[in-house]
């Protein structure tokens, strides 16, 4: 990602991040002044708001196309990680203190093009590649920090597929539509969550 933002456009987007999730508790919106922000964050954006208690994932949301301004898109994921996802149990209060925020700012997705799953498993960039798949009205994606946790391209494929809700092997047997994406990821420093 060329355009990356500065430390202190980074250390903005966490901040609101957190206010917005703990302004959620309290039925509050977020006082989010967008004129007072940098232009950098008034631009569309696309981003996905990682939440982790413990090291352990406790929500993820987001979206793959910039549609809002930057700002308003994280503040918005932050709130949907905490309390939309559906495979966890909403966030409690008193959780707050012990979660840890992670930012993933996407580049637009662009069209993987393959012949064969042997060609597709040679044009993936494990570590870099964020990668979406898409059979007909299901999709699902997996950003590129999941491959610190399946670094073999056929178990990502496999878990990104049974992610989708369909058997593991279908990248294998099906010409699937593909498209990958970069991120710009930063996330809070240990004391910045705690404070």
């Amino acid at each position: 990602m060329e355009d990356k933002l500065s430390p202190q456009e980074r250390a903005t987007l966490l901040s609101l991040a957190r206010q917005a999730i703990s302004n959620a508790f309290s039925d509050q919106p977020l006082p989010l002044d967008l004129e007072s922000l940098p232009a950098s964050l008034m631009q569309p954006g696309a981003t996905f708001v990682t939440l982790t208690r413990h090291g352990e994932l406790r929500g993820c949301i987001g979206t793959l196309e910039a549609y809002q301004p930057l700002a308003v898109d994280v503040c918005e994921h932050a709130i949907g990680a905490a309390v939309q996802d559906y495979r966890f149990l909403p966030v409690q209060f008193g959780e707050l203190p012990e979660l840890e925020i992670e930012i993933s700012r996407l580049t637009p997705p662009h069209p993987l093009n393959y012949q064969s799953s042997e060609e597709l498993l040679q044009r993936l960039h494990p570590g870099t590649d964020g990668v979406i798949l898409r059979d007909g009205m299901r999709r699902a994606t997996f950003l590129p920090q999941v491959w610190d946790k399946l670094p073999d391209p056929v178990d990502f494929l496999e878990h990104l597929c049974n992610k989708m809700g369909a058997n593991p092997d279908l990248w294998r047997h099906k010409h699937l539509e593909i498209y990958t994406y970069q991120v710009e990821e930063f996330h809070e420093e240990k004391n910045e969550a705690e404070a």
